[in-house]
């Protein structure tokens, strides 16, 4: 037997094509296909297999990765903690308590009332870590989700309408490219009042470049198929081109960078709240947590510890999903 069935389908073995039954809703082409394919000798699974979505391979791809997994199941968990923060959490986490600072003047340790001590001022560490996974995931996704928009939207207008467009958004792209994105964060911060939402905008501003040349680079080649040059031939506007046979060819490497891109503006977002631009007191933050328990490194070193364990599990986990889901949108990138 030769060929592949992935290539050619089921191979002919001579059987008729009008079954009884056939067309009238008892008797489907699938089904034939099957048919043939069986009297050929194929086995179930390979069957099963011809006979899958991209999207049912890309799941048993994805869930065949160990180490996906793992990272989804963290994120799943990170998102539960988040969510039910109010019943997870033990205390309050903005609350001060006087049983919680020593004699001394010092964080206490963790004991049965504090299961993983208190923090300079007295507040609860793990009630503060959970309710900082609710700052991280919704500035983590909702910046990446505004870079990401901004670049699928000019990196789209750059490769499809090329020309005097997409000198512009990729000269434009550059120059961003260009300045130090932790300076130009820094400088946007200062200017206006930190908060949550400027986070976003911030965060969005100076990283939707890296999204723009990746979207660019994708439409110039998709641009050039023939099924874009057939469906301009039968007088479809650019925005049915761009929206209804570009875009959904780059659903894949959308999915990939955001699950990645969520992971660098997790860690963004700490690194801003760790110098003191970033979420403000008394909302709790990892980055902000570190930042005011470094000074107890030696004494009480749970304060930077924990904190610290919240971010790399966090990053870690979309790092793992993100790897995972490129290696199944894309067989070939494991081999490499």
């Amino acid at each position: 037997m030769t060929g592949s069935f992935a290539a050619g389908g089921p191979p002919d073995t001579g059987a008729p094509p009008d079954r009884p039954g056939a067309g009238d809703g008892g008797y489907s082409a699938a089904d034939e296909a099957m048919a043939r394919a069986a009297a050929a000798g194929w086995s179930p699974d390979a069957i099963q297999i011809e006979h899958r979505s991209t999207w049912q391979d890309v799941w048993q791809r994805f869930r065949r990765d160990k180490f996906a997994v793992v990272g989804a199941v963290l994120i799943l968990l990170l998102i539960a903690m988040a969510v039910f923060a109010p019943w997870i959490a033990p205390h309050d986490p903005t609350m001060q308590y006087e049983d919680g600072i020593t004699m001394q003047g010092q964080p206490v340790g963790p004991s049965a009332k504090f299961l993983l001590g208190t923090d300079p001022l007295g507040r609860d560490l793990l009630s503060r870590i959970i309710y900082g996974a609710r700052v991280s995931l919704v500035i983590g996704v909702l910046a990446n989700g505004f870079a990401l928009v901004l670049g699928v939207v000019f990196g789209l207008a750059a490769g499809y309408f090329r020309g005097g467009i997409e000198t512009f958004l990729m000269r434009a792209t550059d120059v961003m490219m260009a300045f130090p994105i932790y300076l130009l964060a820094i400088a946007l911060v200062s200017v206006l009042k930190p908060s949550i939402w400027i986070l976003i905008l911030v965060i969005g501003i100076v990283y939707w470049t890296p999204m723009t040349r990746v979207i660019h680079g994708e439409v110039l080649s998709i641009r050039e198929k023939e099924f874009v040059d057939a469906a301009r031939l039968t007088g479809c506007s650019n925005a049915r081109v761009l929206f209804r046979h570009i875009l959904p060819h780059l659903v894949a490497v959308v999915i990939v960078y955001t699950s990645l891109g969520i992971a660098t503006t997790i860690l963004f977002e700490s690194t801003l709240s760790y110098i003191g631009l970033g979420v403000q007191p008394p909302t709790p933050s990892w980055g902000q947590m570190i930042s005011e328990g470094q000074s107890y490194y030696l004494s009480a070193p749970h304060l930077v510890i924990y904190p610290g364990l919240a971010i790399m599990i966090t990053v870690l986990a979309f790092n793992l999903v993100g790897d995972g889901l490129r290696d199944a949108f894309d067989p070939q990138q494991r081999r490499r």
